[in-house]
């Protein structure tokens, strides 16, 4: 009688042997595991389409006493849509999975995560530049290019229809993509600094399997993929109290915050800790579980969608809590976390790069390794030189260009400090009128961004940052004079670029491009560009700034450059040189093949038998036109026993 009865009774749920966090798919069915930590009323379930969104058919089992809870569903399935549900916690006890890879979401804003089935493979064969060799192009899915069969309204760019504009990018001659948060969020347009979920993948953009492919295909172009990840700060999410616990009473104690509650439960920090100037959602960093939920997130994007990098956001809001611009308390947990992350990926893929949006004066620790005390990570973002080269372009007066202080920058970049700065005249947050800022050109010239002063002063500067030391990163347009500012002047949400002033702006897109290829070295004549030697010679007096840059020295290696930032030119302006001999012009900002409006000024090569000059061994006279750069260096000496 007994054991007829016990037959008729609900089995108790088994949690899974098989390990993963998530949906993962198997033969026959789906593991669901979840991190819920205290659920209110002790129970935890998944419901979706494969049990019509029961709220009790699928029970999940406690993994001992981790606070972790699994089963295996029979039947579940890739594609089907699911939830978690656990009593008791906000949203009727209806959760999203924080691992989820895939989210659907209607136009209503309703959000359902998806079984990914995760079939997209690494196609191989692609191997990523060394990073003194790289060219950054940093780009927005939805705005670098729109998608008319995008069901949402704008119809914003997705992976796919950014598949179109790779070869571009070749030909320009980039060699790695920065690509903007991809995280999902909620809404159909953003910036993507509100993430609500950071392993799913936008699916307005396309989603994670179209992201896969669209990595694939980016190595096959010969173009890296960094990813930019958000960790210091969610937008609207089911995090939030995830399981219903939480500590009552915790406030906000800074006083413009105006008491917001700091009580979000398992996830994130309850106590003056949680403050970000974004959100108050500031990640728990102490809590293992936790630190292994970012970890695991940094190895999503790196070994299972082939990126070859990431540009960690905000930095300073990961190791210490700011307000306003004062950083009022250290968080030692969030250094622990950023080194833990970058130690593990030097030993498992050291040829891959993290990117630290820090912008504290560029603090040698962010780059110092973990082994010597400090956070390990490969570069950060350099807005002290930004700052420096838009102060010298942007007035109207040549009297008021400090462009000392661009040497001075110059100078802080080399030996082993060359390759530790991402460098740039334009990035999203430069471009942003909400921070002051806005494209070069239309800040040049307000309502005239395509004037002569625009044309010359925008890419002169960009001439500085593609010959500097440093990883020289562009803005998605800013090769063919975009001028819109970034979001879009008036509106939370930016407005896709104008491909129209790529055809309009030909000649200073070909600008772009021969710069970018003497970067790199193209040629076999410019080597020392992506080499960790800089010499700022002491040339100022006429807003003239002259540099040496060099590898290993030598014919082929050493480059001048010399950058005129007043409106005169000069036929002859006698500069110093490392050596004598034959110097050609391999690049003239002014020449006329641009634009119809340069000067086209007569910058011929140079033969080098002057004395010693500005502190080097010999001396020439280079001619360049007003706002105006030139580059030079010398052929490579043929071997006759070779030729």
């Amino acid at each position: 009688m007994g054991d007829a009865l016990s037959a008729l009774l609900p089995t108790a749920p088994v949690s899974s042997s098989r390990p993963g966090m998530g949906a993962i798919p198997y033969d026959g069915g789906v593991t669901f595991r979840v991190w819920a930590k205290f659920p209110a009323k002790g129970k935890v379930f998944v419901a979706g389409d494969f049990n019509k969104w029961s709220t009790n058919a699928n029970p999940l089992a406690p993994d001992g006493d981790s606070g972790y809870w699994s089963g295996d569903v029979l039947g579940a399935k890739a594609g089907d849509q699911y939830l978690y549900f656990i009593p008791g916690a906000p949203s009727n006890g209806f959760r999203m999975d924080p691992y989820a890879s895939s989210i659907a979401q209607d136009k209503s804003g309703n959000m359902h995560a998806v079984v990914a089935a995760r079939e997209t493979k690494y196609q191989g064969g692609y191997s990523t530049p060394g990073w003194n060799e790289a060219v950054l192009y940093e780009l927005h899915i939805p705005t670098f290019t729109t998608d008319a069969s995008n069901t949402f309204d704008p119809p914003a760019g997705t992976f796919d229809s950014a598949l179109t504009k790779l070869q571009y990018l070749a030909d320009l001659g980039v060699n790695a993509m920065e690509i903007m948060p991809l995280g999902e969020f909620q809404g159909v347009s953003a910036t993507g600094y509100n993430p609500g979920y950071i392993f799913a993948v936008e699916d307005t953009y396309g989603g994670p399997d179209d992201f896969r492919d669209f990595v694939n295909q980016s190595h096959a172009k010969g173009l890296a993929v960094i990813v930019d990840v958000v960790y210091n700060h969610l937008g609207n999410t089911d995090l939030w109290q995830f399981d219903g616990w939480f500590t009552p009473g915790q406030l906000c104690p800074f006083p413009h915050c105006d008491h917001v509650p700091t009580q979000g439960g398992i996830y994130f920090y309850q106590d003056s800790r949680a403050h970000t100037d974004f959100a108050h959602t500031r990640f728990d960093f102490g809590r293992p579980e936790v630190q292994q939920y970012l970890l695991d997130n940094t190895k999503r994007w790196l070994q299972d969608r082939f990126v070859d990098g990431l540009r960690f956001d905000s930095v300073v809001n990961i190791r210490g809590v700011q307000v306003g611009v004062d950083i009022v308390a250290d968080i030692p947990d969030g250094k622990a976390l950023l080194a833990r992350i970058n130690r593990e990926l030097q030993q498992s893929q050291p040829w891959k790069l993290t990117i630290a949006e820090d912008l504290q004066n560029n603090w040698s620790a962010i780059t110092q390794s973990v082994d010597e005390g400090g956070f390990g990570f490969g570069a950060q973002w350099n807005n002290n030189f930004c700052f420096a080269l838009r102060n010298a372009v942007l007035p109207s007066d040549d009297e008021s260009r400090p462009v000392q202080e661009i040497a001075r920058q110059l100078s802080e970049m080399s030996g082993t400090a060359a390759f530790k700065t991402v460098i740039y005249s334009e990035n999203h947050d430069r471009d942003d009128p909400g921070q002051g800022g806005g494209r070069v050109n239309e800040m040049i010239s307000p309502g005239a961004s395509d004037s002569w002063a625009a044309r010359k002063r925008s890419t002169l500067a960009a001439a500085v940052v593609l010959t500097a030391p440093g990883i020289p990163m562009l803005f998605q347009g800013q090769e063919f004079m975009e001028w819109r500012p970034f979001p879009t002047s008036g509106s939370p949400n930016p407005q896709p670029i104008d491909w129209g002033l790529h055809d309009k702006f030909a000649g200073i897109r070909s600008l772009y491009r021969d710069l970018i290829h003497l970067r790199r070295n193209w040629f076999n004549n410019t080597r020392g560009l992506r080499g960790a030697g800089v010499h700022v010679l002491p040339v100022f007096a006429d807003k003239v700034m002259v540099y040496h840059r060099w590898d290993q020295g030598g014919p082929g290696d050493n480059v001048v450059v010399v950058c005129n930032f007043a409106n005169r030119g000069y036929v002859g302006y006698a500069v110093g040189f490392p050596n004598g001999g034959r110097w050609r012009v391999r690049f003239n900002s002014d020449a006329g093949n641009y634009d119809e409006f340069f000067g086209n000024w007569s910058s011929f090569d140079v033969d080098v038998d002057g004395p010693p000059l500005n502190g080097m061994p010999a001396s020439g006279n280079v001619g360049f036109g007003p706002y105006s750069c030139v580059i030079l260096s010398q052929d490579q000496v043929r071997n006759p026993m070779v030729d």
